[in-house]
């Protein structure tokens, strides 16, 4: 049972602080593989309907709809560039969380919340790597050459993370400066704003909480005692977005900050 996945919450700093869609999947994977292990049998023994199909080929679409030539220039933070890439990167990640929620980001609503944290997500982003590089935060070779090597065994090996590389049209060079970037996106993190020591208490009222939440639904959680650590360290996590969010605001007025879609 995994705790994230029951009760921690989206809030607006898990939207704007995400780094790229491929970091964003290589958070939620390990969230998602119980539950896709659980519905691949029942799912592969259905046939979708024509109109299924159709319906989900028409919603691809418009979603792709919403992307941007990869090389233009869709903001420009403190003199630097933001393309196309990043900007659809950051897109496809929030169009996937609004439709995980029950949202359509295609609606004329949708399309606009879309867009606005898709552009909030790069440009937080770039002012967190501008500040990490002022402080002189550095990410070793020997750091990056270890998280991707956790990037191969998430998907199964060298050949697995190649084909799932060539699905976001993405070499190993974008993918290790992404892991660059965030390693000192986490860095700066926690240089700025550490967390603050989880107590007891907090530990307790959350695991409630996520009881209360999935006992209607017949499913068993571990122990206190089992995921206490597991618990502590989504609060911590949440508590850094928060105060993270609220650090990002306060850059902001002294940043020069331009859009330009």
């Amino acid at each position: 049972m995994n705790f994230k996945k029951i009760l921690l919450p989206i809030v607006a700093g898990a939207l704007v602080l995400g780094l790229s869609a491929c970091n964003a999947e290589d958070k939620i994977a390990k969230d998602e593989a119980a539950q896709v292990e659980k519905n691949q049998e029942s799912a592969s023994t259905i046939e979708p309907t024509k109109e299924q199909k159709t319906a989900a080929d028409e919603m691809q679409a418009k979603l792709a709809e919403q992307q941007v030539d990869k090389s233009q220039i869709v903001a420009v933070v403190n003199d630097e560039e933001l393309v196309g890439v990043d900007y659809n990167a950051a897109l496809m990640s929030i169009q996937g969380q609004m439709q995980q929620s029950g949202q359509d980001p295609t609606s004329k609503e949708g399309a606009e919340q879309v867009k606005t944290q898709a552009l909030d997500m790069i440009v937080n982003q770039t002012l967190i790597l501008q500040k990490a590089k002022e402080a002189k935060l550095t990410a070793s070779e020997k750091e990056v050459d270890e998280k991707y090597a956790s990037f191969e065994e998430q998907f199964g090996g060298e050949k697995g993370l190649m084909e799932a590389l060539k699905a976001q049209s993405m070499d190993i060079d974008t993918l290790k400066k992404d892991i660059s970037d965030s390693i000192l996106f986490e860095k700066y993190k926690d240089k700025v704003v550490p967390a603050d020591e989880v107590t007891a208490k907090e530990i307790q009222d959350y695991y409630d909480q996520a009881a209360a939440q999935v006992k209607e639904s017949g499913q068993e959680l571990p122990s206190l005692e089992e995921a206490s650590e597991e618990i502590k360290g989504i609060l911590e996590e949440q508590q850094q977005q928060e105060l993270l969010a609220a650090h990002i605001e306060e850059l902001k007025p002294n940043a020069k900050i331009e859009l330009k879609i």
